[in-house]
């Protein structure tokens, strides 16, 4: 994973239980929940395990590595942040869970079902890293 970029300005938290998450991300090493009862690693983060309803978890760093599952491309714009073509892509982790990112809009053309990705991080407009995608030996 590339690292991230170290900034004063700071994502919006929708639940306290994203602080963790961002936290990792600004540190350049993402982290998830893993369930401390059963080892299901769980994205987003909650408050119990969707496996074996557990509340208790550990936030373990992962790989950033998984495959891409599927994209879509928006060609109008929806936030200012984001001029199209913006292209979103579901990729399954290796630890399981299935992250929703981007990847650069000139790389479309690489885009196939099952083809290896790696996370690494973006600048987000308001200056935050944010987790993105690229891949790995597309040709």
């Amino acid at each position: 994973m590339t690292s991230a970029k170290s900034t004063s300005a700071k994502p919006r938290f929708f639940s306290h239980y994203d602080k963790p998450l961002w936290d990792s991300i600004e540190a350049g090493k993402l982290a998830i929940q893993e369930c401390a009862s059963c080892g299901h690693y769980r994205y987003p983060p909650g408050a119990c395990c969707p496996k074996c309803l557990s509340t208790e978890a550990n936030w373990k760093a992962i790989s950033g590595k998984g495959r891409i599952l599927s994209w879509t491309t928006f060609h109008r714009q929806y936030l200012p942040e984001y001029p199209p073509p913006v292209t979103c892509v579901a990729v399954q982790l290796d630890e399981g869970p299935i992250m929703i990112g981007n990847i650069d809009s000139g790389e479309r053309d690489k885009l196939r079902l099952d083809v290896e990705v790696e996370l690494f991080y973006g600048e987000h407009p308001s200056g935050f890293s944010i987790p993105r995608f690229k891949f790995i030996n597309a040709g």
